[in-house]
């Protein structure tokens, strides 16, 4: 499927730049403006304002962005080719989890995270970290996807997918497929459920391809148990890297994440298990603490402009505005073409049901897997 797309940066930096900027207010910044506790654009006196404090900063510190995932190395890279603004990419790989540790361990200095991307269950049990800031064009993000003051936006979603190395085992059209001999020591995920958002919604669409209901997580818990105690289950936390080693010959993940390793590695391929489908929203939050909070506020206004909203689309991840896009004409059209539909059987945890099994989770997940 990726080979089939066309990645468009020259054209989309300045699609960006016209998309910010058209939108910004005429007048000057009104006094002088602390970003850290500014709420929008018109705090600065606009978004041309906003821009000019952020290149003043200079800097953007992100965390836990691997450039494969939903096409986030071209986003930094047209961020910075936009704005003149360094991205310090750092851990690529970790946890949702792992991210706020490093905002506690690294706070108050200036390598601390300014933004974050997180599931949902992190997210909820994590906004004390955040601070409220709603984007220009705030009224193209459903409500359903955003807290109303702008502490967490709703990103970009796919659904759980099983990738699989079709050179090494044959493909699995179910869940009790996983548990036969062929696929010995082959399935992972991408994370600890108890701290990643890939892995958490595994164990999720596992649920409800087991009977149960997103309400309790526990007919998923047991599921991997069995895996477990089948030999087929092994504890690595599966990325690009591990896939294209071969250790890790069958990885459930967001389906995003299995194209790009498709489009990379010989043999990948990818698939959905019929029935339901589970889907779940990445969700974005400026950091309280953030070291550049200018900068951070704009990174939070480009993520959510028609360029690096198509970028995500590109990367074969359903971006929030896309309905507002397809409305305004500002989709890429090809990109969304390529990448088909999100339909089937959608289900997806409300909040307080990512809490609920966030705490289902971390009680029986280690014994389960032990």
């Amino acid at each position: 499927m990726f080979s089939k797309r066309t990645l468009v940066g020259a054209a989309l930096a300045a699609t960006v730049a016209i998309s910010l900027t058209a939108c910004s207010a005429s007048g000057t910044p009104a006094g002088d403006v602390d970003a850290a506790t500014a709420t929008s654009a018109e705090a600065f006196g606009g978004l041309d304002a906003l821009i000019a404090a952020a290149k003043a900063e200079g800097q953007l510190n992100v965390i836990a962005l691997p450039d494969n995932w939903a096409n986030y190395g071209e986003i930094k890279a047209l961020f910075e080719e936009t704005y003149g603004i360094t991205v310090n990419s750092a851990d690529p790989d970790i946890s949702s989890a792992e991210e706020i540790a490093a905002a506690d361990n690294l706070k108050g200095q200036d390598t601390a995270p300014d933004v974050f991307d997180l599931g949902t269950a992190v997210t909820l049990d994590s906004l004390d970290y955040f601070a409220p800031y709603q984007v220009a064009n705030w009224s193209e993000i459903p409500d359903a996807n955003k807290e109303a003051t702008g502490l967490w936006v709703n990103d970009y979603t796919g659904s759980m997918s099983i990738g699989y190395d079709s050179n090494s085992v044959p493909e699995p059209t179910s869940l009790d497929d996983l548990l036969k001999p062929e696929y010995k020591g082959a399935v992972a995920l991408n994370g600890d459920p108890t701290q990643a958002g890939a892995a958490f919604a595994a164990v999720g669409l596992a649920t409800v391809q087991s009977g149960g209901t997103l309400d309790d997580f526990t007919p998923g818990i047991d599921f991997f148990g069995k895996l477990n105690d089948a030999g087929n289950f092994i504890p690595v936390n599966a990325t690009g890297a591990t896939i294209a080693s071969g250790e890790t010959k069958v990885v459930f993940d967001w389906s995003y994440n299995n194209f790009a390793a498709a489009a990379q590695v010989d043999g990948w391929k990818v698939t959905t298990l019929p029935g339901a489908v589970y889907t779940s929203f990445y969700n974005q939050a400026v950091s309280k603490d953030a070291p550049h909070p200018a900068a951070a506020r704009l990174w939070q206004e480009f993520l959510y402009s028609p360029a690096a909203q198509n970028l995500f689309l590109v990367g074969g991840a359903y971006p929030v505005t896309l309905q507002a896009m397809v409305d305004a004409g500002t989709v890429d059209k090809a990109a969304l073409d390529a990448l088909g539909a999100l339909d089937g059987d959608l289900v997806s945890v409300t909040a307080d049901q990512a809490t609920a099994n966030a705490a289902i989770l971390a009680e029986k997940w280690a014994a389960a897997i032990s």
